[in-house]
């Protein structure tokens, strides 16, 4: 991996056309940058400033228009007649976790790009870099980190260093989308009902440690459940373990094979989680007195699911 290692005290803010503090990013073509020895972040969510130092994170080259400009951004779509609307929703911006083929994560960029979602991904976060999820960023010019630190490569964030990373983007949503790692009690906290992780059987079913990819399917199919489907929830401390929003329901055939199951539920998972985050991006998720979460369909419409 090529890249020039920048200090904090390298950046000046001619290098992005919007105001950043010390997070060194600047612009190496081609390939990747390493950035930061020493990180400060700005006052946010509650936090006070923060200097850290950090070990290693990765980016690809970003193009200048790839920065919205300072201000609130408000996200338009395409009418029929071609002219922008004014939606009146801020846009979102989100940080999505991953480890293997990130369909899910491409489902979701690519409801963003049509505007089905009202978010935009600033930053990609892995423990396997070298993943298709990962190739996939680098060539949307999406931002990668590392984490959990590795010792081996002496690379990757520590928690502490990748919450820092996530206030220093100013991420209002986490995603994990086939993240197979624990998220770190500090992301946890310092994202109170704003992180999802979609799960590939109806919860709580067929979850916990241990309970992934076909691993899921082939335990379906060997209870003899007669259903299973996409879970939708909310992160707290425990592996799939927290508020349920969505689900949706697929059928298990009497001779289905584990890869059978996986490509039924993986259709429903690209349908579901791009909805679900486009209800969280337009504030369409209320929580019962009893901490249920429950979602209003859309804003003309009073029905809740």
């Amino acid at each position: 991996m090529t890249g020039h290692m920048l200090r904090a005290n390298e950046f000046s803010a001619a290098d992005s056309p919007r105001p950043l503090s010390p997070l060194a990013i600047k612009l190496h073509p081609p390939g990747y940058l390493s950035a930061v020895k020493t990180l400060h972040t700005p006052p946010s969510r509650g936090f006070p400033s923060v200097a850290l130092d950090c070990k290693l994170v990765c980016l690809p080259r970003l193009a200048e228009e790839s920065w919205a400009p300072a201000g609130v951004c408000v996200s338009a779509f395409s009418s029929e007649s071609g002219q922008a609307k004014d939606t009146g929703f801020q846009r979102k911006r989100l940080a999505v976790f991953v480890s293997g083929g990130g369909s899910n994560f491409r489902s979701l960029h690519e409801a963003t790009l049509q505007n089905k979602v009202f978010g935009d991904f600033e930053l990609v976060v892995s423990d396997k870099p070298a993943c298709k999820a990962c190739d996939y960023a680098k060539n949307n010019n999406i931002p990668v980190a590392q984490y959990p630190h590795s010792k081996v490569l002496d690379s990757g964030l520590s928690a502490a260093e990748l919450v820092a990373l996530l206030r220093q983007f100013e991420v209002d949503i986490v995603l994990l989308a086939g993240y197979l790692k624990l998220l770190p009690n500090e992301v946890v906290q310092a994202f109170p009902r704003a992180i999802l992780n979609i799960h590939p059987a109806l919860l709580p079913a067929f979850g916990g440690k241990g309970y992934f990819g076909r691993k899921v399917h082939e335990a379906v199919i060997k209870s003899g459940a007669r259903y299973s489907g996409p879970t939708i929830h909310f992160v707290d401390e425990k592996y799939d373990h927290g508020s349920i929003v969505a689900q949706r329901v697929v059928p298990v055939l009497p001779h289905d094979t584990p890869e059978d199951l996986s490509a039924r539920v993986m259709k429903e998972e690209h349908k579901l989680y791009p909805e679900v985050v486009a209800a969280i991006c337009e504030d369409r998720v209320f929580w019962r007195e009893d901490g249920v979460p429950l979602i209003r369909r859309s804003w003309d419409e009073a029905e809740y699911y």
